[in-house]
């Protein structure tokens, strides 16, 4: 047996915060937005790497793989901003939020993110756990359309949100339980957080 996890950064209460005061009120019926899936903020997260099977007796290899790559990353700064969709505006199965850097700290904090995910999907290899395979775009989902939809008025409304900045100085591992949470969706739990190196 394996299990469905992935590796990310997870905002953290603050900025959900935020963020859920930018779109509680435009979620409410207005511009068709009872045609989305809102995804619930406690499972907002920016994925690194996905695997869609960890073998059992592997787990805590792949977690001490993850540990030890990311004791050798320094935190970094980040914040959300722009917006986009899967697979394009025009049939939108997935719409979202970009990833920018914050203050740049060093030469090294503009591939960051792209940095940590090299690193999380060669540890799943590793264990045998196959990564998805998709190139790595950084961002975090929102909303899920019922069905394909045109989005270029909610992409619109989205694009003018911008998070507070925070330091990334964690990832997690996280276990993917399909339709056990809430409405049928995925239940997810935290396996573990593992710190990033200090500050130079």
């Amino acid at each position: 047996m394996g299990q469905r996890m992935f590796v990310a950064v997870v905002p953290p209460e603050s900025v959900r915060d935020d963020l859920t005061d930018f779109l509680e009120p435009r979620s409410r019926g207005a511009l068709g937005a009872s045609a989305l899936r809102w995804i619930d903020r406690e499972q907002w997260h920016i994925t690194l790497a996905f695997f869609e099977s960890v073998p059992d007796h592997r787990i805590d290899e792949l977690a001490e793989r993850l540990a030890s790559a990311a004791q050798r990353r320094t935190p970094f700064d980040v914040a959300l901003a722009g917006a986009g969709a899967f697979p394009s505006a025009a049939r939108a199965s997935v719409l979202w939020l970009g990833v920018t850097t914050g203050h740049i700290v060093d030469s090294g904090t503009l591939d960051a993110l792209p940095s940590l995910a090299t690193n999380a999907r060669a540890a799943g290899s590793v264990v045998g756990a196959a990564p998805d395979g998709k190139s790595f775009h950084p961002h975090l989902t929102v909303a899920r359309p019922a069905r394909p939809i045109e989005a270029t008025k909610w992409l619109r409304i989205l694009d003018t949100y911008r998070s507070p900045t925070w330091t990334v100085d964690s990832i997690e591992l996280v276990a993917s339980y399909l339709g056990e949470g809430a409405h049928r969706r995925p239940r997810y739990e935290t396996v573990g957080s593992l710190p990033l190196g200090g500050m130079p």
